[in-house]
């Protein structure tokens, strides 16, 4: 139950922040819901004055409204009939539903909530706009107010249409709004409330804190059943039913639950559900109401799957799926002349992490959490991780100055191409080690796999170093940019382990570094000899495969086939050519074999390569300024 203690610690630290709207990058509105409250999608707002009579109606968006819930609202389904307290469904709060051809099941849904509504409005904690909206809603006029207002229609029998059809457009015209904002007939329009004065300003009643701090009073004095709750450790109200709506408002997935009473749930352990996990109603709503305010406040979701991270002295932390250059793109993208170690690139990144461990006390820490669901009912924590935030802090550090290489895939604020150095983020090497194509599954799993190695300094599974590298050998399969990204992701998963520079090790004669080495020199010189338009592949790369298997004998096809473009080249291949043998003397006649490849001749392919264009760009640039 840890997890639930750290969600409802981080509700009690944020209290001031209850009811505040704030706004989502997407600019969509979201709240640290108060307890005993919910959100739901509204179609339809009614405005009544303070005396109770009807003022206006508007047909809304689907726009999400903060309502207050009870236990048996929050879960309702089918045809259960359990009300919201103040807003709800057109077939709960009409009391003329029945009137204009509403359907009902069993028991008018009208009836209990209007006796519900009554008791709130006429408690201790009654509000005075709580007690307008009764005051209205007890004449039984809310559809013909509303045909009257043109917010519903009718059809030639004066009942509710259903479903618009084109035949109505005699009666009515064109397709009405309401049709538009709901999915379903206009008998499963969503109401909220609103009251309004002609004489001063009111808050809005969604809006509204007193109105919050009523119904919660209200609601917390009717639970009487207590019980030792499992979280906190005390005496409190408890509950069975807990909240779902966690990732978005149409998730019915929840964390806790246990309804089923005849069945193998308890596995004859327990006689009642409380004697497994007994938690209490304000520890569960607290908890609940925090996890779902951080998920659209800083949560990563992918395929339904939540990944979430945050501090208890500072909410907004560093996320360990993100790259280098997310975290801190000035300590990524570094000077060319300065990329040849990685001890000054781990200086750089020791510095941009410096900052995030400012005024860090003892009691800093970090929770990570993962949930997904299996099914559209139950929703599952795959991780939970609570450490020190400079641990944290130190375990990133590492990753991101360990696992290292030069990346172009990049775009900054002007969306430019951008050279930055450092880590990868968990979604690319996913792309990396399946392709760009990779299902949303096989994307999540992968990341959740990815996290262990960076929170808690594990190595990187050997399935997706080894499916990176086959794929960065197999560069026929792809276009040119996925490529060159695939490349620069698995040098950064092998140098993980090898600790090597970017920068071209001369010195290096370890043979499969050796062999890369060549197989770059061939690549850039056939690139060379062949005309600036060309973009066909080398033979180099389209024989990267079969060389990463069988290099002894790929090499002497490739030298066979490079011949041409030498002799085309000339005096101008000279050093080219000069370098193939530098490098192949290296190799003793004991490593000249077809032993197959392991990851490091990626190393030494990219180095060369980056090496020698590098050169050609500084040789450009002298002849530009000398001319």
């Amino acid at each position: 139950m840890s997890w639930l203690h750290q969600l409802y610690e981080t509700y009690e630290a944020n209290l001031d922040r209850v009811g505040e709207i704030e706004k989502t990058r997407g600019n969509k509105s979201y709240t640290l819901l108060p307890i005993s409250h919910t959100t739901q999608n509204a179609h339809i707002e009614v405005t009544v004055t303070e005396d109770g009579e009807f003022h206006s109606a508007t047909v809304l968006d689907k726009v999400n409204t903060l309502i207050p819930t009870t236990e048996s609202s929050a879960s309702r389904s089918g045809s259960k009939v359990a009300p919201y307290p103040l807003h709800d469904k057109l077939s709960y709060v009409a009391g003329d539903f029945v009137k204009y051809g509403g359907k009902i099941k069993k028991e008018e849904p009208f009836a209990s909530y209007i006796e519900q509504l009554e008791e709130w409005a006429t408690s201790p904690y009654g509000h005075p706009k709580v007690k307008s909206i009764f005051t209205y809603l007890q004449k039984k006029q809310l559809i013909k107010d509303l045909v009257a207002a043109n917010i519903l229609f009718l059809d030639e029998q004066g009942q509710l249409i259903g479903k618009w059809n084109k035949k109505y457009e005699s009666l009515h015209g064109e397709k009405p709004a309401v049709f538009s904002a709901i999915t379903g007939g206009q008998e499963s329009a969503f109401v909220r409330f609103n009251v309004y004065s002609p004489t001063k300003h009111l808050t809005n009643v969604w809006e509204d804190k007193e109105i919050y701090e009523s119904f919660i009073h209200y609601y917390n004095n009717l639970v009487v059943e207590k019980d030792i709750c499992f979280v906190t450790g005390t005496w409190q109200a408890s509950t069975e039913r807990h909240a779902n709506k966690i990732r978005h408002a149409a998730d019915k997935a929840k964390l806790i639950s246990a309804n089923d009473t005849s069945g193998f749930t308890f596995r004859g352990r327990f006689n009642k559900s409380l004697e497994a996990a007994s938690i209490s109603y304000d520890v569960s709503q607290k908890a609940h109401n925090a996890l779902k305010w951080l998920i659209l406040r800083q949560g990563y979701m992918l395929d339904e799957r939540v990944f979430l991270v945050w501090g208890n002295d500072q909410l907004q932390t560093v996320m360990p799926i993100d790259d280098t250059f997310s975290i801190h793109p000035t300590a990524a993208v570094v000077e060319e002349s300065k990329t040849n170690t990685l001890d000054h690139f781990a200086n750089e990144v020791a510095k941009a992490f410096a900052g995030y461990k400012h005024d860090l006390s003892i009691t800093s820490n970090v929770t990570i959490l993962i949930v997904d669901s299996a099914t559209t009912g139950r929703l599952g924590v795959l991780y939970y991780r609570n450490m020190n935030k400079e641990l944290y802090l130190q375990r990133l550090e590492h990753w991101h100055s360990t696992c290292v290489w030069e990346h172009r895939y990049r775009k900054n604020e002007d969306g430019k191409f951008v050279t930055f150095f450092g880590a990868p983020a968990t979604k690319d090497i996913a792309f990396a080690a399946y392709g760009s194509r990779a299902s949303d599954k096989f994307v999540k799993d992968l990341m959740s796999r990815m996290l262990p190695c960076i929170v808690d300094n594990r190595e990187i599974p050997t399935d997706i170093v080894n499916s990176t590298f086959y794929r960065a050998s197999n560069p026929v399969a792809m276009e040119k940019w996925e490529w060159e990204k695939t490349l620069s992701i698995a040098c950064a998963l092998m140098n993980k382990r090898e600790g090597m520079d970017v920068a071209l090790d001369r010195e290096l004669d370890d043979r499969d570094y050796l062999f890369g080495r060549l197989l770059a020199l061939a690549d850039v010189l056939e690139r060379r000899a062949l005309d600036q338009d060309e973009t066909r592949a080398t033979n180099a790369i389209r024989y990267m495969n079969a060389f990463s298997k069988h290099p002894a004998r790929t090499w002497k096809t490739l030298q066979e086939s490079i011949q041409p473009y030498q002799a085309r080249l000339g005096k101008r291949g000279n050093y080219l050519a000069s370098l193939i043998d530098e490098v192949g003397s290296k190799l003793t006649i004991e490593n000249f074999n077809d032993k197959p490849l392991s990851g490091k001749y990626l190393l030494g392919f990219y180095s060369q390569r980056r090496d020698l264009y590098q050169k050609k760009t500084v040789e450009n640039n002298s002849e530009e300024n000398g001319k």
